[in-house]
Order: C-alpha cells, then sequence, then structure tokens
C-alpha cells in the first residue's frame, strides 16, 4: 500500500514549494533593491533616452555586405544629430550645444568604422574588435602597428556604440558577432586569400574574436569565413563579477518612469568624445551572456579534442584589473589551450613606487596566485620591478614547463606616482592625445584625461573620482608594440 501523509501532500514536494516560495521572495528582494537602489543615481539626460532606429540587429546584418553596414551606419549617426538638433542643452559635456569635446572639423571620427590601407603592397588583414561602450579609437595605435607592416586594418564599430548610451540599452551580443561576420567577409575581399589574418580584441572585443575564433575551429571555413591565423587580445574579457548573473533581473521595473533609472548601473557626466561614461545594465547582461558562451564553448573544444584548431593567442593582461578578471584568463582560457605557440603577457605591479606600502596584501599576493602548473603549454612572460629597490623594469620569461624564468632588463621605468596599469589603458601609448601621461599636441579633442591631478575637497565634482584617477595609458605601450609586431614578422611569409 502507498504510504499516505496526514496532509495529503508529499514531503518532497513541501520541500521544492518551500525552495520555489524562497527563490521568489529573494528575486523580489533582488529587483526591489536594485529598482530603489538606482533611484539615488543622477537624473537621467536625453542622450539616455534617445532611440536608433536604422542601427542593424543580427537578423539583418547577415544579409549585409560593408557597403550597406556603411551606409545603416551613417543613418545612425544621422539620427545622432536629429537628436540633438530637437533637444539642445547648453553646456561643455558630449551632446550639449556648445561641447568641444570630439574631432575637428576634417578630423577622423574615431566613434566611426575605419578601414585603413597599407601605403604599399598588401600582406595581410588585420580585424580590430573595440570593448564595451568604446569606440575604433582604442586601438587606433594598435592599427598602425599593422598598417606599417602592410596590412589592411578594418575596425568595425559595433552596434550600439560610438553614438550615445542609450544605443547599449537594446544592443545584443550576437548582433556585435554578426557584424564581426560581415567584417571579416569584406577583409578577406580586401586583402586576399594568401595573406595572414590576426583577429585583434580589446576587453569584450577580445572575448568576441575568440567566439569567432572557435566557431571557425568547429566549422572551418563552411560559412565562407576566413579563418584567423594568430589572435592578439587586450586586457580580454574571459571573466567579469558574478554580480552579472543578476543583470537580467535589475531593470525588470525600469518601464514605470518611478524606477526608469534601474535600466543604468551608472551615470555618469559624458566628458569622453570616444566612449561612454553611463553604462546601462544590459551592457553587463550582454557581457555576461557572452562570457558565458565563451567558457562554455571553450571547455566543448577541450572535451571534444577539437581546441587544437584554435589558433595561437598572444595576450597582454594587468594583474589588477577592475574591469574583468585576470584569474579567469588564465584559468579558463590559457590553461585550457593546446600547445600552439600561445603567450600570456602580465603587466605587474609596481612593487618599488612611493604607494606600494598603501597597496592590500592580496594586491601584492595576486601574481603568485596566478602562477600556472607544472604542466602548462604556453609562454607566461611577466613585465615588472627588477627587483623592489627599483623602478627598473624587466621581463621574466617561462617557457611551457619551464620552472624558473628567465630575466632580461627592459628600457623601462615604472612611473613613480603608477603602482599598476589598469584595464583601460594597455592599448594607449603615454603620448595619446586623450589619454596620455604626457599627450602629444597635434591632435585635440577638447580635453586631456591622461594629464588631469586631482587636489581638493571631497564631494565637490560631479563625476566619480575613481574614473578620473585609473590610469588611461601604458608606460610600457612600447614593449606591447614590439611583441605584437615581432608576432606580425613571425606570420609574414619571407
Amino acid at each position: 500500500m502507498r504510504r499516505r501523509f496526514a496532509s495529503g501532500i508529499h514531503p518532497g514536494w513541501r520541500v521544492l514549494r518551500f525552495v520555489l516560495v524562497a527563490w521568489l521572495a529573494v528575486t523580489a528582494l533582488v529587483v526591489l533593491g536594485s529598482a530603489f537602489s538606482a533611484r539615488a543615481l543622477p537624473d537621467l539626460s536625453p542622450w539616455h533616452r534617445w532611440t536608433f532606429p536604422s542601427e542593424p540587429d543580427a537578423g539583418q546584418l547577415r544579409d549585409m555586405d560593408w557597403a550597406a553596414y556603411q551606409r545603416a551606419e551613417q543613418a545612425v549617426f544621422a539620427e545622432l544629430r536629429a537628436h540633438q538638433a530637437a533637444e539642445p542643452r547648453p553646456g561643455r559635456y558630449r551632446y550639449e550645444a556648445q561641447s568641444p569635446l570630439g574631432p575637428r572639423p576634417g578630423a577622423v571620427d574615431w566613434n566611426r568604422s575605419q578601414v585603413l590601407l597599407p601605403d604599399g603592397p598588401v600582406r595581410g588583414g588585420a580585424l580590430m574588435l573595440h570593448g564595451m561602450t568604446d569606440s575604433p579609437y582604442s586601438l587606433r595605435h594598435l592599427a598602425e602597428v599593422y598598417r606599417a607592416r602592410g596590412f589592411v586594418v578594418l575596425i568595425p564599430r559595433l552596434p550600439g556604440h560610438g553614438t550615445a548610451p542609450s544605443g547599449l540599452r537594446s544592443a545584443q551580443w550576437t548582433d556585435w558577432l554578426a557584424t564581426v561576420e560581415l567584417a571579416a567577409r569584406e577583409l578577406r575581399a580586401r586583402a586576399g586569400d594568401d595573406v595572414p589574418f590576426h583577429l585583434v580584441g580589446y576587453s569584450n572585443g577580445a572575448a568576441l574574436g575568440l567566439k569567432y575564433a572557435m566557431d571557425r575551429a568547429e566549422e572551418g571555413d563552411a560559412a565562407g569565413l576566413p579563418v584567423p591565423d594568430r589572435l592578439v587580445m587586450v586586457s580580454p574579457m574571459i571573466g567579469i563579477g558574478r554580480l552579472a548573473a543578476f543583470s537580467r533581473l535589475m531593470p525588470l521595473l525600469g518601464g514605470i518612469p518611478y524606477f526608469e533609472k534601474s535600466r543604468w548601473l551608472d551615470v555618469q557626466p559624458e566628458f569622453n568624445p570616444f566612449k561612454y561614461n553611463s553604462f546601462p545594465v544590459n551592457g553587463v547582461r550582454q557581457s555576461w551572456l557572452l562570457v558565458g558562451a565563451v567558457q562554455t564553448q571553450l571547455l566543448q573544444l577541450k572535451a571534444t579534442g577539437r581546441s587544437d584548431r584554435l589558433p595561437p593567442i598572444l595576450a597582454f593582461q594587468s594583474v589588477l584589473d577592475g574591469t574583468v578578471s585576470t584569474h579567469a584568463v588564465v584559468r579558463n582560457l590559457f590553461d585550457l589551450l593546446p600547445a600552439n605557440g600561445s603567450e600570456l603577457v602580465l603587466f605587474d605591479i609596481n612593487r618599488q613606487g612611493v604607494l606600494a606600502p598603501m597597496l592590500r596584501r592580496s594586491a601584492g599576493a595576486m601574481l603568485d596566485d596566478l602562477q600556472p602548473g607544472d604542466a602548462f603549454q604556453y609562454r607566461l612572460t611577466v613585465v615588472g620591478n627588477v627587483d623592489a629597490d627599483t623602478a627598473n623594469v624587466a621581463e621574466r620569461r617561462r617557457e611551457p614547463g619551464q620552472r624558473e624564468a628567465v630575466l632580461r632588463p627592459l628600457a623601462y621605468r615604472y612611473p613613480s606616482n603608477v603602482y599598476s596599469l589598469s584595464h583601460v589603458a594597455l592599448p594607449f601609448p603615454v603620448d595619446d592625445p586623450l589619454y596620455g601621461l604626457e599627450p602629444r599636441t597635434d591632435e585635440d579633442y577638447g580635453i586631456r584625461l591622461g594629464t588631469l591631478a586631482l587636489h581638493g575637497e571631497r564631494g565637490a565634482l560631479s563625476v566619480a573620482t575613481d574614473q578620473l584617477l585609473r590610469l588611461g595609458s601604458n608606460p610600457f605601450y612600447g614593449y606591447l608594440a614590439t611583441r605584437v609586431d615581432e608576432t606580425i614578422t613571425a606570420d609574414l611569409p619571407p
């Protein structure tokens, strides 16, 4: 006979019902908590609400060629100009009527897609992918390294970027991947089939480049897409904070005017001419979805033996990174790679500077935690102080399976007021006209973010001080560019 229960409900169902009710309660608390917390953000401006109907989505992009994408991009920027004309607001920030921020008339607008052609014969093709909230500006310097070596360089503006922060409220990571595929076809048409093809990605763009390469590892060129010969990654987004998993829940009440700000993770004045300072929750959501897809596919490729089809990867990463997980770059990517000549370059903290004693103990120990096991199959290079008593910098290189690193002094020094690199600093030289510590003056975008030195009282600024204090350029960019150039040379035919 079946056992009967006094209540008529099996205990297992009671537990399940309790778990379901508890989950719904926690979800409601998260949604309400994030909605009320978002109300403390600054007031939204018109550019947080603008829409861009001409921005193509993945379905439309798959039927486009490069010329059609450029026409769509022109329509999107026409919509931006129409928005600004319809809602003029006097002020000095980006999008405001008297703003000095942005390229001067006749100068390159790095918010738009760019194609750079070599002066001589075409020797290769490089597809470059910028990061979240960013623009093609972030890859302009590495683009010149490739162009000087005879490469056709294509830097697409990914959908939702380069216009206004509201553009990222509806963008999907699949839109970005479709743009990568579209641009790859155009690059092959311009450069040809018989020359090296490099994919260069910065931050979120590195995750997109890796996704594209993994798709080719599974499908080959069956989709009519070129297979990359090498990936170059700068601050790659392989892992992000666990809070991103809740990003789908945070804006659920955003349709209610009282909770409109819950669609935004951060609202800041727009003082950067080539990058958004405000950050919609959907941007976090799309990055989290992309990273999840990348990590799942990496494990699948490893399990099926297809990871051997991946091209070699050269990646540059700061040990301290407040945007992406350096630990994930090592454990979730490089530890899974085959022995294919890949290399990870880590930029260590400044262990000699005047700020060194103020660093948390965990920051000093982070490099030790990132060391690979005995069976690692990639080259690990660490750039940091020669020792704790000098600002002079050296390279410490370990070949696959090697226990001891080989030290090579470099012609660089840590600036005394810099305690580490940052996520955003790596692709910019110190003479970058916008982000550089020592900017050149032949280009003017209305602001020089790298030279800001702030002293004053708390609570007076309308801009978060952590944004202004974050290092925006790389004192060792010359080393990074040289390593990329060496890689280009190695891949070119004799």
